[in-house]
């Protein structure tokens, strides 16, 4: 299955032939790897540099190092884990501006509401409707905390109605990691609320339509409005 290591680049081309084993299938999650010695041999690498390639395996979540007699690198089922906690580091950071949160959503979630409104099916577009009917209750019941949580819920699992696997990942990496920018920007209150529920009614709509692209210019309009209030917030002035 592997071949001698490329010389001039021995560490790097053992980790590539094991991830590429991986990813093409040809190590199956639950697989052990052949023994280190054996691994040695395969590559004609050291003790050192394969170890350290493991290590790297590990660290991108593909192989599990177990310890003891019945021991070894044990292939894992692939999981997007470690690269959601990556990206909710990076938001959290606090490198990623507004403008930048804003670009990004604007882009992406247009996509995602106009597939969403072509592939929904109608158990997609109840669950949305049941959403919105809990997002209305907070609002009427004045609880903003609940009511950004529903919210984003329901952004999130537009992602899901997309029935496009990256995008789902996408949406539920940024909507898990973006509240903080909501605690310290869009203090909300009961206009604002109102404003984002009629455009939320607004977008289930077109999509129950079938309306893909009015669903798509609804839903950027709706993020870049909300990222303008923000934006005013943080230059101390009223929205």
């Amino acid at each position: 299955m592997f071949k001698k290591a490329k010389q001039s680049r021995v560490f790097q081309d053992v980790v590539e032939q094991i991830q590429d084993a991986i990813l093409s299938g040809k190590l199956e999650p639950g697989t052990k790897l052949p023994a280190e010695r054996e691994l040695k041999d395969m590559f004609n690498t050291s003790r050192g540099t394969l170890r350290e390639a493991l290590r790297v395996l590990e660290q991108k979540g593909l192989i599990e190092i177990k310890l003891g007699v019945a021991g070894g690198a044990i292939v894992k089922q692939i999981d997007a884990e470690p690269i959601m906690q990556s990206l909710a580091l990076l938001i959290r950071s606090g490198d990623v501006s507004l403008d930048h949160l804003a670009e990004f959503r604007i882009k992406i979630e247009g996509a995602i509401v106009e597939l969403a409104a072509l592939r929904a099916t109608e158990e997609d577009i109840a669950h949305m409707e049941e959403l919105y009917t809990e997002a209305k209750a907070h609002f009427e019941a004045g609880d903003w905390e609940n009511f950004l949580l529903t919210d984003e819920t329901m952004h999130t699992y537009l992602g899901t109605m997309s029935g496009n696997p990256v995008f789902q990942f996408l949406q539920q990496s940024i909507h898990d990691n973006i509240h903080n920018y909501y605690d310290y920007y869009l203090p909300m209150n009961r206009e604002w609320t109102q404003e984002n529920l009629n455009d939320l009614e607004k977008i289930i709509a077109a999509i129950k339509a079938r309306e893909a692209d009015t669903a798509s210019l609804l839903i950027q309009d709706h993020v870049n409005r909300f990222n303008q209030k923000m934006t005013k917030r943080t230059d101390g002035t009223s929205a």
